[in-house]
């Protein structure tokens, strides 16, 4: 079931080149990505402290974040992110192409 969504979370472009694409996502409270899958492995490095939530197959993980924190996931995965918390969230993106 999709999270129910306050305003579209925010994308900026930084970089991009043939090895990797590097975006900044900006979220309202309440903002979600929507659904969508990246193509390669990516990494996210926290910009701010947040409260996350991240469902995948129906099922919604909901994670407290410090700013700084980093993750790697795996290409392929079919997602939706949300800040679930009180204040913005943003992190930056970085997609590996090769």
């Amino acid at each position: 079931m999709p999270f129910a969504c306050t305003v579209p979370a925010g994308p900026t472009l930084l970089a991009e080149d043939d090895r990797a694409r590097v975006t900044r996502w900006d979220f309202a409270p309440g903002a979600t990505t929507g659904w969508h899958e990246h193509p390669t492995d990516y990494v996210v490095v926290m910009m701010t402290d947040a409260v996350m939530a991240y469902e995948v197959d129906g099922e919604v993980t909901r994670t407290e974040l410090k700013a700084g924190q980093t993750y790697i996931r795996p290409k392929g995965v079919k997602h939706d992110v949300k800040n679930d918390g009180p204040a913005p969230m943003s992190f930056i993106e970085v997609e590996i192409k090769s």
